[in-house]
């Protein structure tokens, strides 16, 4: 199973009065992780990620709209000057809508962009359901061929977590 390892820098204003990331900055660092692996960005050229297929910008014909989101905070992430390590996956690819898992692991000073879990125990692991949409009329559109393609190599088992009783 191949995963996709983004690297995202912590900002000092992450941290809460706990020195440890702030719940809502943690939706934060999992939002540029999935924009960084999903969205086009045309100075990447040849550095692109594989997955990177979907337009951006004011005259984008698609949007992408946050359906649903979900996270288990595992232990503290305290701040560290090296990028933490977002591992990503899609748990589920359906017609309009794919559902992104994360799970946010130690940084290096240079990991591959793919390939398995790194390991190790994670700070926290999330979903977030994507619905892609056509930016004309806001209605809910296919996924492309080519943005299948180039997401079914990154499908895997979606996250369990736990549940409250």
């Amino acid at each position: 199973m191949t995963r996709l390892h983004v690297p995202v820098s912590l900002r000092w204003s992450d941290l809460d009065a706990y020195a440890h990331v702030n719940n809502v900055e943690m939706f934060r660092l999992l939002e540029d992780a999935r924009i960084t692996a999903f969205w086009t960005h045309p100075e990447a050229g040849e550095d692109a990620w594989p997955t990177a297929v979907l337009e951006t910008g004011p005259h984008a014909t698609s949007h992408t709209l946050v359906a649903r989101q979900e996270i288990e905070y595992l232990r503290p992430l305290g701040f560290t000057r090296t990028p933490v390590r977002v591992e990503l996956w899609i748990g589920h690819l359906g017609g309009a809508s794919l559902e992104v898992c994360y799970e946010v692991h130690d940084g290096a000073a240079r990991f591959p962009r793919t390939g398995p879990t790194s390991g190790g125990a994670p700070y926290a692991k999330a979903a977030t359901t994507i619905v892609v949409v056509d930016a004309a009329t806001g209605s809910p559109r296919r996924i492309t061929e080519a943005e299948r393609a180039a997401w079914e190599p990154f499908v895997e088992e979606p996250l369990s977590f736990r549940r409250r009783r």
